[in-house]
């Protein structure tokens, strides 16, 4: 075609049939793609780690594909979340970093056989296909998301269950700097970050009177908006303070309420043991299984009934060999990790001698009271008219008391960061409370 008016615009009309053709073709591939996820079926892209791409079944010429569990790569997922909520056994709950480095350090590969990365183990850790809730069409091509009425859901097996997830995602929300700044961790008042207005659920803020001679934790809300937004509640700093921390040394520092607190954390303690011994023996039985299946692959080749130069052969016997060196891998991590954890068994000589270590070093030498300790043993207070509700979680306390146990006294270090509870929050976090009437 030439440059003249005419062919320039014959070339823009071939254009516009082009661009026209091109998202008719992609409206009705996206069609076939929604429907196929509306069946259950997957659309051919790489699989979540932790599962594998498997044929369904066959409609004519096409095989439909979906998804089932790599017994393998799935246990990688479950140490993720399990490092994430209760650590290794040498240390607490871990973040996303901590964790990267650990699967590193134990040269845990990922899929095809590289390192972990930060951004990869986060995705993995938030992705809801791991609790059996796979959603295509959930972005556009510029990563925006699409309205949830466009997003199908496909069911898939979980690997992880709910109350899991959704324990680590209330972990991880916690973690997140944009919650709590270091300031209120390392502000200068014993409840910065931990008390709350009951009344309307926001945080208590300090407010002086006199010049400064008197001290007032007060509502943040009332303050800011007005009476109408909040009734509010004001209450002496000083008071507050003393009667938070001694009810803690009173009630809950008391080695017979400890035990009753922790009882129930304890007996699902127990209950995880007890599937862990028998994820190992599965793993183990794993390994055995899949060295009697290479034996007889030897056997057969020692016989002259299979051939070594066969390539399909090769291929199955390297199979079986990864398949049984990863079980050897992930039953020796997991009888050390068990063996970790055992070793901090709770007795009740523990539990006196923590709540006698931790009454002494709550207090200054000088009066008042020491902030770290007091945050290891209590997470948020609210306060509402003539009643102080302290809230803990049994989790935390027991990973405190165990470290106690481990090193002889009791931990110094406390979390960097305070998380933010608030009404609606997962049970895992807020299942010790106590009231204080005033």
């Amino acid at each position: 075609m030439g440059d003249d008016p005419m062919h320039v615009m014959m070339r823009q009309i071939m254009a516009l049939f082009d661009e026209y053709q091109s998202k008719e073709n992609a409206k009705h591939v996206l069609r076939a793609l929604k429907e196929n996820a509306r069946q259950g079926f997957w659309n051919g892209s790489l699989p979540p780690i932790g599962y594998r791409v498997v044929a369904a079944e066959q409609r004519g010429a096409k095989i439909k594909k979906k998804l089932e569990i790599d017994p393998i790569h799935a246990e990688t997922v479950r140490l993720a979340f399990r490092l994430a909520l209760e650590g290794d056994g040498t240390s607490g709950p871990m973040g996303v970093k901590a964790i990267t480095k650990h699967l590193n350090e134990h040269r845990i590969f990922t899929r095809d056989g590289g390192r972990w990365g930060i951004g990869t183990v986060h995705r993995m850790l938030t992705r809801q296909t791991y609790i059996g809730r796979h959603e295509f069409n959930r972005r556009t091509k510029n990563g925006a998301n699409k309205p949830d009425e466009e997003v199908i859901p496909v069911a898939v097996p979980p690997i992880i269950d709910q109350a899991m997830f959704d324990a680590v995602q209330a972990r991880m929300k916690a973690r997140n700097p944009k919650v709590t700044p270091p300031q209120v961790v390392g502000g200068p008042t014993l409840l910065t970050g931990l008390i709350h207005c009951a009344k309307c659920g926001g945080a208590m803020t300090i407010r002086t009177g006199k010049g400064g001679r008197y001290r007032y934790y007060t509502c943040s809300t009332k303050a800011r908006q007005g009476p109408t937004a909040c009734a509010g509640m004001t209450v002496p700093m000083e008071k507050l303070d003393d009667l938070v921390a001694k009810h803690l040394e009173d009630r809950l520092l008391d080695p017979a309420r400890l035990e009753d607190v922790l009882a129930t954390v304890l007996d699902r303690r127990q209950e995880r043991t007890e599937r862990r011994h028998a994820h190992i023996a599965e793993l183990n039985k794993r390994a055995t299984e899949t060295d009697l299946r290479l034996k007889r692959l030897y056997d057969a080749i020692e016989s002259g009934v299979a051939d070594l130069d066969d390539p399909d052969l090769r291929d199955r016997i390297a199979s079986l060999k990864a398949i049984r060196d990863q079980s050897r891998v992930d039953a020796d991590r997991a009888s050390a990790m068990l063996e970790s954890a055992g070793q901090k068994a709770i007795t009740a000589p523990m539990l006196a001698k923590f709540a006698q270590t931790a009454r002494q070093r709550m207090r200054l030498p000088s009066g008042g009271y020491r902030r770290d300790h007091l945050r290891a043993l209590a997470q948020r207070v609210e306060v509402n008219d003539g009643e102080v509700r302290i809230m803990g979680s049994k989790s935390d306390l027991l990973r405190t008391l165990a470290a106690a146990g481990s090193s002889g006294t009791l931990p110094g270090a406390v979390p960097s960061f305070v998380p933010k509870w608030r009404r609606g929050c997962p049970p895992e976090l807020t299942d010790s409370r106590f009231y204080i009437r005033y």
